[in-house]
């Protein structure tokens, strides 16, 4: 490509705004190079929150067994490397009860999927 000026037209509209004119490639070039440019700086943020603990990352092998429908209470109680009896303890509740939410026998009132989320360190809506 040649030098700026070789690509660049100028023009001026009636109101005397002078605008830019450049060849469609290089005006994808720019977009191309600004579009990096953002990925470049999510990733760094997101690293940054992985660094510093606010964000977390989780295995594909876990991610897969949500996006594959199994109980997201069992995926991530086994995520979080603890026992039924662990969880139900932590979270405040019976161990039939949360056996009977991870089997699917009964979807848990709010209450309990709270303290089941405040347990595994979720949100509500990550067990939804």
């Amino acid at each position: 490509m040649g030098k700026k000026q070789d690509i660049v037209q100028y023009i001026e509209t009636a109101a005397g705004e002078r605008l830019a004119v450049i060849p469609e490639a290089e005006y994808q070039r720019m977009v191309e190079a600004f579009e990096d440019r953002l990925d470049v700086e999510a990733a760094r943020e997101i690293l940054a929150r992985i660094k510093d603990g606010t964000e977390e990352v989780i295995p594909a092998e876990f991610v897969n067994r949500l996006l594959d429908g199994e109980n997201t209470v069992k995926v991530w109680r086994e995520f979080r490397e603890m026992t039924v009896d662990e969880l139900a303890e932590k979270a405040g509740i019976g161990v039939s009860d949360l056996s009977a939410i991870e089997t699917g026998e009964c979807d848990g009132s709010f209450g309990s999927i709270k303290k089941i989320a405040a347990a595994l360190r979720v949100s509500v809506d990550e067990l939804a």
